[in-house]
């Protein structure tokens, strides 16, 4: 193992002796806020600790087994264990590993999925909702909850726009990775004359942000305007100003917000895609400095990549960032995203183990 890691697991151990120590003063809840944080870094620790012991006391028994091989009578037992020894070593360092790796805080966190259709007119609109059922399809898997926080309907039953809410445990973990163009081949409905043609629509999947702790929304830094809300609704929603938009004057972001009757409700939700926004953009720009540094592909940030493209004639899916082609469209979008998904975080892994080894 690379002494750098060596040297981290070592100092870990030495922590979580320290907080053991700690927690172990008959005071240590006096200062509730205080325990709370010791007993979370403890909870976090322990686990790394108790495979590093298991590390070292496997080193320990392997040398043991090289001092009896001097024995003829054990040098066939010793010779067994030295190689259990070195196959267990292989298994404790790569789970070490995956322990070490840095923690994304964000990743048992909400999300918002915003889905726009891009170039290509009514057939993108029509793939934005083929997408849209694709995710929610996914979160029906998972036993999520899905709520369409706003939407903009095209002609033939699309979506030019629609931003749904996910909500459920490690949403952000599974589908971080979606963010990008998702371009589609295929031949459109309005197609009179079969040609396949070649449109594209946006993903962008964003955690929800906590408006205190990772956003600060100043009222002086909003303009928050209303004004009747257009389409479907019925007569009230046309006759009341329920409709929200704010403008995030320093980010020039603007969120609009109009599905409900309520001008409250449609206030509130607009903030919270709001903060999401603006923890999005700051989490994007991190993001491309560090793609920058160690070339990654996956996570990078940019909105504007083409990360994928479904080919229905040959019914056919490539995710270009790691090259993998499944010939399964119809299951994957009615949601089986498993594969992709998995195939997209062992990648990111992947990057971050050959991270750690810098």
């Amino acid at each position: 193992m690379k002494p750098t890691l060596l040297n981290k697991l070592a100092q870990l151990t030495e922590r979580l002796d320290e907080i053991d120590r700690l927690l172990s003063v008959e005071t240590v809840t006096s200062n509730m806020d205080n325990y709370r944080k010791l007993t979370r870094e403890h909870a976090e620790i322990s686990p790394v600790v108790a495979l590093y012991r298991a590390y070292t006391q496997t080193e320990a028994d392997i040398a043991s087994a090289h001092e009896m091989l001097a024995d003829p009578e054990m040098k066939e037992l010793a010779e067994q264990e030295i190689s259990d020894g070195k196959a267990r070593l292989l298994t404790l360092e790569t789970d070490l590993q995956m322990e070490l790796l840095p923690k994304d805080p964000n990743d048992e966190r909400n999300i918002f999925l915003e889905i726009r259709a891009g170039t290509g007119g009514d057939e993108s609109a029509l793939f934005s909702a083929d997408l849209f059922r694709m995710y929610t399809r996914f979160a029906e898997r998972q036993r999520w909850k899905v709520e369409i926080i706003s939407e903009s309907m095209s002609e033939l039953g699309g979506y030019k726009e629609v931003i749904l809410k996910i909500i459920g445990r490690g949403a952000y973990s599974r589908l971080k990775f979606e963010s990008g163009g998702h371009r589609v081949q295929r031949v459109p409905a309005t197609e009179t004359q079969g040609r396949i043609h070649t449109s594209a629509c946006t993903v962008a999947v964003m955690p929800e942000a906590d408006e205190v702790a990772d956003v600060n929304l100043n009222p002086a830094d909003l303009r928050i305007d209303t004004y009747r809300a257009s389409g479907a609704g019925g007569q009230h929603i046309n006759k009341t100003d329920s409709a929200v938009r704010i403008t995030h004057i320093p980010t020039g972001i603007v969120v609009e917000c109009q599905d409900d009757r309520s001008q409250h409700k449609n206030k509130a939700q607009a903030l919270s895609v709001l903060a999401a926004r603006i923890k999005d953009k700051q989490l994007r720009e991190i993001a491309s400095k560090e793609a920058a540094t160690r070339k990654s592909l996956i996570g990078s940030g940019d909105r504007s990549e083409r990360i994928r493209t479904y080919n229905f004639p040959q019914g056919r899916i490539t995710d270009h960032r790691i090259n993998l082609t499944l010939y399964k469209i119809d299951a994957i979008m009615d949601g089986d995203l498993d594969e992709l998904l998995s195939g997209l975080a062992t990648e990111h892994q992947a990057e971050l183990l050959a991270a750690m080894g810098e």
